[in-house]
């Protein structure tokens, strides 16, 4: 029997390695998966098969397979970006889901580019993921495939939505602060294109008008879209502090922004709390360890990452399973440093 001769151009197929290595395509598989089964093949088959696969240039039929057991084992998460903070948590939560369940994942950041959110989900479709999770990103593309989108406020149809309850994010930010003795408080509007903005805002302006809280425009901060670092909440502070001085607090969009408000505050040679207390919003994780140490209102992200992802896998593996359409969170107000009784309220 004459031994096999590798192809002269390209990269070796399974059947080609194992005609050339005269070994069963199964036990080739097992050595190059990593597969428990494979310690029982002796160490020098082992690395006779890893040889000829990186001289041979082997790369397993992916796709095949994927077709073969009808699933890919991986999702595709679709996100604006994955900066420092919400998005830090929230992939925490959604990696310990699919690790769990031995799921791989494709990230895909379209920084609300309106061709890359139309175009991601198709490109990721055609590298056979089984579903998608969507972050602060909304469902703008029908699908067959099943989608959880978390902070989305989609309400597409086929789409199970993750959400936080705003109103009451808003209510524990402004009753701590109205107990503080605060009314003159200055408030700070996410972008618009961020879908958790509008929920938020109108929590906002519900909660103050019940606790008689005037919320003045020219009090009113708005965040651009770039708003990722620290220095977009510096500046909008810093303009403000030009022409106004006549508030005692500020309720931050998030945490990243309240940083930047903190810097700018201290800057103008005032202090927090003493001058002006300062709430962000998320809880991320240097939020304990800034100086001062930041009051502010978590976000269960790591909890909302996790729930999110395993609802994708119940979807993927029950294809009965029907969308939720709203999984609503509940917030928790964490008080630090940052925060204190109004100066003009002091006795």
């Amino acid at each position: 029997m004459t031994k096999a001769k590798p192809p002269e151009s390209g990269p070796i197929n399974l059947k080609q390695l194992s005609r050339l290595l005269e070994l069963s395509q199964t036990t080739i598989s097992l050595v190059l998966n990593d597969s428990p089964a494979a310690k029982s093949i002796p160490a020098s088959t082992r690395e006779r098969v890893f040889e000829a696969a990186r001289k041979y240039h082997y790369r397993p039929n992916y796709f095949a397979r994927s077709l073969r057991r009808s699933r890919s084992m991986s999702v595709g998460v679709i996100a604006p970006d994955l900066s420092e903070g919400y998005f830090t948590l929230v992939m925490r939560g959604v990696e310990e889901a699919l690790l769990r369940s031995h799921y791989f994942y494709f990230t895909a950041n379209h920084y609300w580019d309106p061709e890359l959110m139309h175009q991601y989900p198709r490109l990721l479709m055609e590298r056979a993921v089984d579903g998608f999770l969507l972050l602060n990103t909304p469902a703008t593309v029908r699908t067959p495939l099943p989608v959880v989108s978390i902070s989305a406020h989609t309400k597409a149809p086929g789409v199970s939505d993750i959400v936080l309850d705003h109103c009451k994010a808003a209510e524990l930010a402004l009753t701590h602060l109205h107990k503080l003795g605060h009314r003159s408080i200055a408030f700070m509007k996410g972008p618009e294109i961020i879908p958790d903005t509008e929920h938020r805002w109108a929590g906002i302006l519900e909660t103050a008008r019940r606790l008689k809280i005037t919320v003045r425009p020219e009090l009113c901060l708005h965040l651009g879209a770039d708003n990722s670092s620290p220095e977009a909440g510096y500046h909008a502070m810093k303009t403000l502090l030009k022409t106004q001085h006549n508030f005692t607090a500020i309720f931050c969009f998030n945490d990243i922004a309240a940083i930047g408000v903190i810097r700018a505050i201290h800057d103008a040679g005032l202090h927090v709390p003493e001058d002006i207390s300062v709430v962000g919003f998320d809880d991320i994780l240097s939020a304990a360890y800034e100086r001062p140490s930041l009051t502010t209102v978590r976000q269960p992200l790591r909890e909302m990452g996790n729930k999110g992802a395993q609802m994708l896998l119940d979807m993927i593996k029950n294809s009965e399973t029907e969308a939720l359409a709203e999984t609503v969170m509940q917030p928790e107000l964490i008080v630090r440093e940052s925060t204190a009784v109004a100066k003009d309220h002091k006795k």
